[in-house]
This record gives structure tokens, sequence and C-alpha cells, in this order.
């Protein structure tokens, strides 16, 4: 469902003025205090190229499969899944934007909310399809492993293969980190409780 939202999402932004959808919809630390809410959501929409678009999609594929399965193939299931998802990409944004206060670098983008699905998937992991210990061998060296690649993503200042885009690393880790917590609260809404 993500991957499909974020291709066709793409191709449609194609047909659009680019500097009136990111003056209205991308995210940044000014457009937050300016009162600009919503774009913590609208900016997870946007994509800066068909690459951006496609690697985003690719990874909600991967990660979100195992998540959707454990929030289970029926209308609630999916309504779960896709507030997880949104609410993910908008901790991420505001995770961004409290990291750099005042900045004015604008911010689009699926990564925010794809981190929480790999958060998710790494707890998934640990417990062989329910929420497994956040000390587990697993989840550790993925939260790790995340972290240090956003490190060396910060670092480098771009991500290789998407021309000279910055990335926001913060959002990856913040994004990463609400789905790791996230997962038991969502999976007991999206979930038959047993008496």
């Amino acid at each position: 469902m993500a991957t499909l939202v974020i291709v066709v999402g793409y191709f449609f932004q194609t047909f659009l003025p680019q500097d009136w959808l990111l003056r209205n919809y991308a995210f940044s630390s000014a457009a937050l205090d300016a009162g600009r809410w919503p774009t913590l959501f609208t900016a997870i929409f946007l994509h800066g190229s068909w690459a951006h678009a496609l690697m985003n999609a690719g990874a909600a594929l991967a990660f979100g499969t195992p998540v959707a399965r454990y929030f289970g193939a029926s209308l609630k299931g999916a309504l779960v899944f896709l507030v997880f998802y949104l609410l993910c990409g908008g901790l991420a944004s505001l995770g961004y934007g409290l990291s750099n206060p005042g900045g004015t670098a604008l911010m689009v983008g699926a990564s925010g909310a794809v981190a929480g699905l790999v958060g998710a998937a790494a707890r998934l992991m640990a417990g062989q399809g329910e929420p497994g210990k956040y000390l587990s061998p697993p989840v550790i060296s993925m939260t790790v492993g995340w972290i240090v690649v956003n490190l060396l993503l910060a670092l480098v200042g771009f991500a290789p293969g998407l021309g000279n885009a910055g990335v926001a690393w913060e959002a990856h880790i913040f994004g990463y980190l609400a789905g790791l917590v996230l997962i038991d609260l969502f999976g007991w809404v999206a979930r038959p409780q047993s008496a």
C-alpha cells in the first residue's frame, strides 16, 4: 500500500508546479514555527526525483510487508497500518524540525515513515512475527546499524546516487525510533485481544 502511494504520488507530482508544491507542502523547521503543522505529513507524499521515490518505495515494500502482515489483512489492519505509517512519518518530520531549529531547508520524502517500518520490522524480526524485546540481539544490531549508516550519511552530507540532495538523517533516526516503540500500541489496536 505505501509503495503504491509513493510511486503513484510521485507520478502525479511530476505534472504539478514543483516550486508551488515545495513552498506549500514541503516540511521545514521554519514552516513549523509559522504554524504550518500539516507539512509534518504532507512532505511525506513529495519526493525529489524518481530515484528518491523508488528507493523509498522499495524499502516500504521490504519493511512494510511484515508490519502489514502483523496488523492483519482486514480493513481495520489496513487503517491501522496507514495511521502507523503517517504517525511515524510525522514524528520523523517533527524530530528533524526540532534538530534544526529555525532551519529553512526543505525536507520531502517518505523515508521517515519508511524508517518507522524498519524499526517496527526489527522488533517483529526479534519476536518472530510478534514484537520482540528491545534488548534482543536483532533489535540491538539493527538499531546500531541504522544509527551508524545515518551518521555516515550526515558526515557525507548527501546520499550517493541521488545527486547532491541532502539527507534528512535526523528524520530517519526519529522515524526508526517511533516505529520501534509504537509497534506494540498499534498491534494492540489492530489485533483481536484474548480474554
